[in-house]
């Protein structure tokens, strides 16, 4: 399949796109390559293979869902200006 300029152009319209003039036969030009591409991707046999998320078979590494306070809390306080007593200080804003 091949773009022509006045396809491009209303391409780059509808994308809201700003293309010059001098440009247009460039943008054709590359879309007509990117709609080769896909076509030959329609070529490819793909029955009876299944959709996969990964091209190497493998799971997660799994941990066990526990709930801790993340054994953090010196190194957190330790950024901010004002900690007292294991908490962040805020200077008071309501009257």
């Amino acid at each position: 399949m091949s773009i022509d300029i006045e396809t491009a152009r209303r391409v780059a319209k509808l994308a809201r796109i700003k293309v010059e003039d001098d440009a247009l036969p460039a943008l054709a030009s590359e879309f007509s390559a990117i709609l080769g591409f896909i076509e030959q991707l329609n070529e490819v046999d793909v029955e009876g293979v299944e959709p996969m998320t990964s091209v190497t078979p493998q799971r997660l590494k799994r941990r066990e869902d526990v709930v801790t306070d993340g054994n953090q809390q010196a190194a957190i306080l330790k950024n901010a200006p004002d900690a007292r007593e294991g908490f962040f200080a805020v200077p008071k804003v309501v009257e």
